[in-house]
């Protein structure tokens, strides 16, 4: 298994009238589907909230995070599918870092 480990970054925008405890829950649901995919965290980054570069659902400003992690490359297909189920996400990615 270690040989398909490889180390990505996803950053996902959130909608700015989250709370701060649904804003906490919704990162502990991305962290979970990492870590439930045999994957290490090595850092997570809130940058906070951001003025968007185009708006999105009315919204000119998102709440900004990035995540570096460790794993196979099964992670980012199960990080795609649940962002696609938590309806506050307003735009994510998932790439993998060079060496």
């Amino acid at each position: 298994m270690p040989e398909t480990m490889r180390k990505y970054e996803t950053t996902f925008v959130l909608n700015p009238d989250q709370s701060e405890e649904a804003r906490e829950r919704t990162l502990e649901r991305v962290k979970e589907v990492i870590e439930s995919s045999d994957a290490e965290i090595e850092e997570i980054d809130e940058w906070g909230e951001k003025r968007l570069a185009y708006e999105i659902d009315n919204q000119r400003t998102g709440y900004y995070v990035v995540i570096e992690f460790e794993g196979s490359p099964e992670v980012t297909d199960a990080l795609k599918r649940e962002f696609g189920l938590i309806g506050d996400v307003m735009r994510h990615l998932v790439v993998r870092r060079d060496k």
